[in-house]
């Protein structure tokens, strides 16, 4: 389906994608990125392009008040208005009682989290995250190159999952999000 991967280091965020667009065999290079800035915010996804085109283009993100925990504005704040978002959009489904959106990774001042299916926010030690069905390779090959700069951590891990998965396919894309000053 794709792989998704997020480094936070020293206060900026860098999110990168592959290209694929999977629907059961059928491959499709997309030339819409999956990894974007909407306001204060970076974000990176699997599921659906439809819920990232929500994402980027419907969500309006609520103000981060200065002082604010990121996890808690994550949990508090952001999960209820992408919820809302996707709602309105069409896109959140309800199954056995229960409401579901997709996956994807959301960074911030610094901070990287990774917002599943059923809403729960994970922020990992080690400041990375990755997404889709390449998750595991990239996410070990991020953590073999540790000691290494991010860029080179990011693309090793989006190649691992080209390698090793037949649902990734570059081109690769990355998006950062400076440090705020």
């Amino acid at each position: 389906m794709t792989c998704i991967v997020g480094i936070a280091h020293e206060g900026k965020v860098i999110i990168g994608a592959d290209s694929a667009g999977i629907s059961g065999l059928d491959k499709r290079i997309r030339v819409d990125c999956k990894a974007f800035v909407n306001g204060d915010l970076i974000f990176g996804g699997t599921s659906s392009f439809r819920m990232l085109q929500l994402l980027k283009f419907s969500l309006v993100p609520p103000p981060i008040t200065e002082g604010t925990d990121p996890y808690a504005y994550a949990v508090k704040a952001l999960v209820p208005a992408i919820r809302q978002c996707l709602k309105d959009g069409g896109w959140a489904k309800m199954e056995n009682s229960r409401e579901e959106g997709g996956r994807f990774i959301v960074g911030f001042r610094g901070h990287l989290f990774t917002v599943f299916e059923d809403y729960q926010v994970a922020e990992e030690i080690g400041s990375v995250a990755a997404v889709g069905c390449g998750e595991a390779y990239a996410l070990g090959a991020m953590h073999a190159l540790i000691d290494r700069p991010p860029m080179d951590r990011l693309e090793a891990g989006l190649n691992a999952a080209v390698h090793f998965s037949a649902g990734v396919a570059p081109p690769f894309y990355f998006v950062d999000l400076p440090a705020k000053k």
